[in-house]
């Protein structure tokens, strides 16, 4: 029990509060810290929420875009050094907490209704 409560508080002290509130269907911009040589840049990665998994430290987002006709999902660890910073650009209206089937999708019919009731 002891070891646990010691995970914990290192835990707490690594988790980002500068996170905004995100649901499945949102579509957010993920900037990403990339290190080339000796310089580091925050490189933008755009797309729709189709899961999200919440485990504390371990919370992770799935993030799915159409890049060149192929479809691109790439999963975020929400509180790593790496992910600088998450904008919320536009709410989405979903039924279901993970959206995969939207991989099934092609063109138009991937586009998710937006949602007027929660603010950005």
């Amino acid at each position: 029990m002891k070891a646990q409560e010691i995970i914990r508080s290192i835990e707490a002290a690594q988790l980002k509060d500068d996170i905004p509130v995100i649901y499945p269907g949102d579509t957010v911009r993920v900037g990403i810290r990339i290190k080339e040589g000796n310089k580091e840049r925050v490189q933008p990665s755009e797309g729709t929420v189709i899961a999200i998994r919440r485990q504390g430290l371990n919370t992770t987002i799935t993030v799915r875009r159409i890049f060149q006709g192929v479809g691109v999902e790439r999963v975020f660890l929400v509180h790593s050094p790496l992910v600088a910073e998450i904008t919320v650009l536009r709410r989405g209206k979903v039924r279901r907490a993970k959206l995969y089937y939207l991989r099934d999708r092609i063109g138009k019919a991937t586009r998710v209704k937006q949602r007027f009731d929660r603010s950005l």
